[in-house]
């Protein structure tokens, strides 16, 4: 079993709290992720036991939705919003530098596994672009200078 007893029982507490046992899916894969730092496939294979479903049902809801990684990445995952509004305040450019300051290009994870630098289609923030998500918190209305502090500060 890849999945800790205690992630098990977590996993059983969000079920209770749905109405039908489909709905803590998402919860679930969650906490897995958590505690694993990506969802494997024999983690997917077991949430799919869990949940009765077949591992092609679990492995089409962790690719559907960009906060779950099927792969092992950095410790810490940078998004760099790339949709129209961003791009045309710097996104792009913005993207590239990060690139060149990490040595590595969208999708990769530095040497170190301390970051997985990606981009993404619209992180939802419009109004503050450039902006990027470091985990699950967005840095808006960012310069290069800003977003290379953000990133050397990380662990």
């Amino acid at each position: 079993m890849v999945i800790s007893e205690e992630a098990r029982a977590a996993i059983d507490g969000e079920i209770a709290r749905y109405p039908r046992k489909r709905g803590a899916l998402l919860p679930a894969l969650h906490l897995v992720q958590k505690e694993l730092g990506h969802l494997s496939p024999e983690a997917t294979r077991e949430v799919a036991e869990i949940f009765e479903l077949r591992p092609v049902e679990v492995m089409e809801v962790i690719s559907f939705y960009n906060m779950f990684h099927a792969r092992a990445g950095g410790r810490h995952h940078v998004y760099v919003c790339t949709n129209l509004p961003c791009s045309l305040r710097g996104a792009r450019g913005l993207l590239k530098s990060l690139e060149a300051h990490l040595g590595i290009e969208a999708g990769e994870t530095t040497s170190d596994g301390r970051i997985t630098l990606d981009h993404e289609e619209c992180l939802g923030a419009c109004g503050y672009a450039p902006m990027l998500r470091v985990d699950e918190t967005y840095h808006e209305d960012l310069d290069e200078a800003r977003a290379k502090e953000i990133l050397d500060a990380l662990e």
